[in-house]
């Protein structure tokens, strides 16, 4: 099992690249890539061939583009900060995320 610390729906910000410094939100995770999409970042064009018999367009389309796991950091939602993430085990034996500045735990979309 190849363990992420970033999961869909966390906030992160770019360190390193073109984008550095960049906020959003993560889109997509590949965890067998180490790679992440994230909304915002890292814009690509694409030249896109129109198909009529799937109703796409001919063009120029801009999307997102994938982006190394290393490249980002994730932003605690306490604090507001660029932080490591951390694991810890509560007392009902689940294991949650927790920011290593604050020390507060990181709970996206209801899931920890």
């Amino acid at each position: 099992m190849i363990l992420t610390r970033i999961r869909k729906g966390d906030e992160i910000v770019v360190i390193t690249g073109k984008d550095r410094g960049k906020r959003g939100t993560v889109q997509e995770v590949h965890p067998k890539h180490r790679t992440v999409v994230v909304a915002g970042v890292n814009i690509v064009k694409r030249h896109t061939k129109a198909n009529p018999t799937k109703q796409v367009k001919g063009g120029i389309v801009e999307q997102p583009a994938a982006l190394a796991i290393g490249k980002v950091m994730l932003v605690c939602p306490h604090c507001g900060k660029p932080t490591r993430v951390g694991h810890q085990v509560d007392e009902d034996s689940t294991k949650e995320r927790i920011c290593k500045r604050c020390g507060e735990t990181i709970v996206v979309g209801g899931k920890s």
